[in-house]
């Protein structure tokens, strides 16, 4: 318990009730703020259990839950046991909880096969064919989650193998190759998809709602994103002084207030100053698991909390992002702050993990 990251444990809890209270005023007739706090006593179990667990035994282990987890896509496809909700089958109803979405779970167990794979001791720069199998393995789940279909997600496994190929002795040179040719095909890839019909008239218009805001239907596909901006601005720099019942999200104006939107929910709760004290604490979050990173005995554990804080970065960058309007609506939970038990005890997992990290770095 003396080296037991504590920093850490609280101020993740410390931000999920803070959620919490953001989700109790987005939508106060509902339940998700109870479901919430089940999922905070949920995830605190399951973190304990991990922590005190040698990681180095669980991550042998890594080739049978990536194997679980893959199952668990599949079955989420299967119609009668999949939920179909937005378009999208990517939950499975679980009695007594509620709906439960295994690509949550899968980010962790694909972050442990990268971990283990790439972390073995080496003395050279990653070879093409490492590079492949690396590639496949963050492959198959997103091959299964694109069938859902669900972008979003898939957006979110693309930083984990991002920074354990950069982490893994890469070379300087194929990165910035790699950035350069990005910068091209991109926006060539964009234009191709246009005109053969890949990417479909809504998904380019959520793009242009970000290129042009002033000229984006503000009561069709901008919708989401102006009443984000609304609902932001309302807040000022202390936050409004409008009821509950009379704010942006109280009177149903925003869209999805309490996943999608909760960053503009506390922008008009808490107004600037809310907004940059929730930032800070992300950012201490993300130090304080850097930190451990730097303090691991070995390469699997470094790697897989740096593709945790990949993976967390991103996903915080792209929602707040949302919320602001300057990146698209893809539906990208602010991870321990957007309402969803799967998310939440998700990432106190792989909290878990890291501190099991940090709790075996002298042991040999």
């Amino acid at each position: 318990w003396r080296d037991f990251d504590w920093v850490l444990t609280l101020l993740a809890i410390g931000i999920v009730l803070f959620g919490t209270i953001q989700i109790r005023n987005a939508q106060p007739t509902e339940t998700y703020w109870v479901k919430q706090l089940i999922g905070l006593s949920i995830g605190l179990v399951a973190m304990l259990s991990i922590a005190f667990t040698d990681y180095r035994r669980l991550l042998n282990l890594a080739p049978a839950f990536y194997i679980f987890g893959l199952i668990l896509l599949i079955i989420v496809l299967v119609p009668g046991i999949g939920l179909k909700i937005n378009g999208q089958r990517a939950w499975i109803k679980v009695p007594g909880i509620g709906q439960f979405q295994p690509s949550e779970f899968v980010k962790v167990t694909t972050a442990m096969m990268l971990a283990r794979y790439f972390g073995k001791h080496r003395v050279q720069v990653l070879t093409l064919k490492e590079m492949i199998v690396g590639g496949l393995i963050l492959a198959l789940p997103i091959g299964l989650i694109l069938l859902e279909p669900d972008v979003g997600s898939v957006l979110t496994y693309l930083p984990i193998l991002a920074v354990v190929l950069f982490l893994s002795a890469i070379r300087l040179r194929l990165v910035i190759a790699s950035a350069l040719l990005a910068v091209v095909l991109i926006p060539a890839a964009y234009v191709i998809g246009v005109k053969t019909g890949a990417v479909k008239p809504y998904q380019q218009e959520r793009i242009n709602v970000i290129l042009d805001p002033e000229n984006a239907d503000r009561r069709g596909i901008g919708y989401h994103t102006w009443q984000s901006i609304l609902t932001v601005g309302e807040g000022g720099i202390y936050g409004s002084r409008s009821s509950v019942e009379y704010s942006q999200s109280g009177l149903k104006f925003l869209p999805e207030p309490h996943t999608d939107f909760i960053y503009a929910v506390t922008a008009e709760n808490t107004g600037f100053i809310g907004c940059v004290l929730v930032l800070l604490a992300y950012v201490i979050l993300l130090s304080r698991l850097i930190t451990g990173a730097r303090r691991s005995s070995d390469r699997m554990g470094m790697l897989f909390i740096m593709a945790f804080v990949g993976g967390l970065t991103f996903q915080i960058f792209i929602n707040m992002g949302m919320a602001l309007g300057i990146s698209p609506v893809i539906g990208v939970p602010l991870p321990l702050m957007s309402a969803g038990l799967a998310s939440l005890i998700a990432t106190f997992i792989a909290i878990g993990f890291a501190i099991s990290v940090q709790l075996r770095r002298f042991v040999n």
